[in-house]
């Protein structure tokens, strides 16, 4: 009997263990084909650029991760016709939760400043990097 409920603990801990991950990849391809809607919304003339970065090292992922969060934040609708889709895109973007991996010597600052079209096509690179 013992041998039983032991297994079944056991059972349904494994189990848990293998549907939390799927659950979170499905987040992460919703926040890839966001990060793609926005690249179609997104104003890219006339605008500020953006520090981009681009192949972070695995201990740099979270900082890469919010200077995009941030980075996201001072885009612009590219009219006013898109102006309520690119601001519901822009809050799913901003609070969607990222855990801290590692520490990070580099600072947003560091990376190099693109227009905003390039910044969303490496924020989309960095997500699919973590998916796979």
């Amino acid at each position: 009997m013992e041998r039983m409920i032991i297994f079944c603990m056991l059972f349904f801990c494994s189990s848990m263990a293998l549907t939390t991950a799927p659950h979170k990849m499905v987040k992460y391809k919703q926040l890839f084909k966001t990060i793609k809607r926005l690249e179609t919304t997104v104003k890219n003339k006339d605008v500020e650029l953006l520090h981009t970065p681009e192949n972070p090292v695995d201990e740099c992922l979270f900082t890469a991760v919010a200077c995009f969060q941030n980075g996201t934040l001072k885009l612009q609708p590219e009219n006013s016709q898109v102006n309520s889709t690119f601001t519901q895109t822009i809050k799913v973007l901003k609070n969607f939760p990222f855990s801290n991996p590692g520490t990070c010597e580099s600072s947003c600052e560091s990376y190099e400043k693109k227009n905003p079209k390039e910044f969303l096509k490496s924020f989309a690179k960095l997500i699919r990097k973590v998916i796979r």
